[in-house]
């Protein structure tokens, strides 16, 4: 989105190439401070218990209603791991242990970057936040391909289930491209 004023002294800022620089940025006249704008992190994390998958109902847009592993928008401050452990607890009040870092999708279409732990369900004690409308755990015969809400969700689930199908689990990082 185009930037109208420097957040630093609140005069009109100049989207050009500011020196040493090869990309335009919006850039204050008046205090000389360069904005970037940068992706957005997206954080969260694949709750596992007992073979089964912890997946939320959306109760927000975009999206709205359709399931997504808990996961949002890491916050000024966090570290990502504190990230995916927030969100967690935010979108389906479950405590989880993350074990690794799983999968990272670059989405450039939008500016964002999706990072994906393992974690593992410590107790049962988990229900909607609000941000969702359910939460439930699902075996991989049950998980509702058709209606999960994102393709970064989509593909590292489908690395999940490949991975345990073989008995190993790797890192995966890709990007997901816009559909054509």
């Amino acid at each position: 989105m185009p930037m109208k004023f420097c957040s630093n002294c609140g005069a009109p800022v100049e989207l050009r190439v500011p020196a040493g620089d090869n990309l335009p940025r919006h850039v204050c006249p008046a205090c000389d401070t360069i904005h970037y704008q940068n992706p957005k992190m997206v954080i969260g994390c694949i709750p596992e218990w007992e073979g089964r998958i912890l997946l939320c109902r959306r109760a927000i847009e975009p999206r709205l209603g359709l399931w997504t592993l808990p996961a949002g928008f890491m916050e000024n401050g966090e570290t990502v791991g504190q990230a995916a452990l927030r969100e967690t607890l935010e979108e389906a009040n479950a405590r989880v242990e993350l074990t690794a870092m799983y999968s990272v999708l670059s989405v450039p279409h939008v500016n964002q970057v999706h990072i994906f732990y393992r974690a593992r369900l410590l107790d049962l004690a988990f229900g909607a936040g609000t941000e969702s409308l359910e939460v439930g755990l699902f075996a991989e015969t049950d998980i509702p391909w058709r209606e999960i809400a994102f393709r970064t969700v989509s593909t590292t689930l489908r690395h999940y289930y490949a991975d345990r199908q073989v008995g190993a689990f790797g890192f995966h990082a890709g990007e997901i491209l816009p559909v054509k």
